[in-house]
């Protein structure tokens, strides 16, 4: 029947259209693996594609020894880890909040959540701020103030009012306390909402440089994406090449590709082991009657 036809190729179509797109994701690393592990002449001469011409290895012997690399990435991994669980217990007390019918003020708080959607905080006074706490040159300045986000708040919110309402009954009678009711009830029972937020803020924090270029003076504190936008910025990247006494084996454009790599491949290792909350179904906070 023609219409049973175009119920089975919708599928084949949909599955050949997401085939295509996870290509074209994937082709941008591919190109720069194949530039970072290709020979000087054909990588400036931008004659590689997909597949490495004259391999040559020099760009992560390179990469690996540079003590200033490595630091960063310690600096990096430290924000992106710390300000994610800062980020977690910070959103989940407040969406806990907000979520409980009997809060007073709830309506109020909830507006000016959303009021941070429209008006976000200038820049000089966020830089003021940041001096007037003492977290100039610090970590904590990479951290606290992207720890809360609007768009999280609303979405560990919406999570927690789907959660039936007789399993926070059940823990008063029990005696809990709405923290105890939180951190035993609602907490386990918000396990892919977590993951979902979780690595949103970890891949945001990884990759965000901007609070860095504001408040970090000291280099020993710079994080990795500081070092990947210098060196992408034409002169930072002559001057490595130069620095690295390996002019005639490397050239700036591989060392923006080795570089682009080693700053990407952490955050794209958390995927795989966060992948399985994703396909869990939307029932996880129902209760069975």
């Amino acid at each position: 029947m023609p219409g049973r036809k175009k119920i089975e190729l919708f599928p084949a179509v949909n599955g050949i259209f997401f085939i295509i797109l996870c290509l074209s994701m994937i082709a941008p690393i591919v190109h720069l693996l194949a530039v970072s592990l290709s020979s000087p002449v054909y990588a400036n001469a931008k004659l590689v594609s997909f597949w490495p011409k004259g391999f040559n290895v020099e760009v992560y012997k390179t990469i690996f020894g540079m003590g200033n690399m490595w630091n960063a990435m310690g600096v990096s991994i430290t924000i992106t880890v710390l300000g994610t669980l800062f980020a977690l217990v910070f959103t989940a007390t407040l969406a806990y909040a907000v979520s409980r019918p009997k809060m007073k003020g709830r309506r109020w708080v909830q507006r000016g959540i959303v009021l941070t959607f429209i008006f976000s905080a200038p820049l000089i006074p966020n830089y003021l701020l940041i001096r007037s706490l003492g977290m100039m040159d610090t970590l904590w300045a990479l951290m606290i103030p992207s720890a809360l986000n609007a768009f999280n708040v609303i979405i560990m919110k919406t999570f927690f009012q789907g959660i039936a309402s007789e399993m926070f009954e059940a823990a008063k009678i029990d005696g809990c306390s709405e923290l105890g009711i939180l951190w035993r009830v609602a907490v386990p029972l918000s396990g892919p909402v977590f993951a979902t937020i979780a690595l949103f803020h970890a891949v945001g924090q990884w990759n965000s440089y901007f609070s860095a270029l504001m408040f970090i003076r000291d280099k020993d504190l710079l994080p990795l994406q500081v070092l990947l936008r210098n060196l992408i910025m034409e002169e930072q990247a002559n001057q490595m090449a130069t620095t690295t006494e390996l002019v005639s084996l490397l050239t700036p454009e591989m060392l923006k590709a080795g570089i682009t790599l080693f700053a990407t491949a952490p955050i794209l290792m958390v995927y795989p082991f966060l992948q399985k909350y994703f396909i869990k179904g939307a029932m996880v906070g129902s209760l069975k009657e």
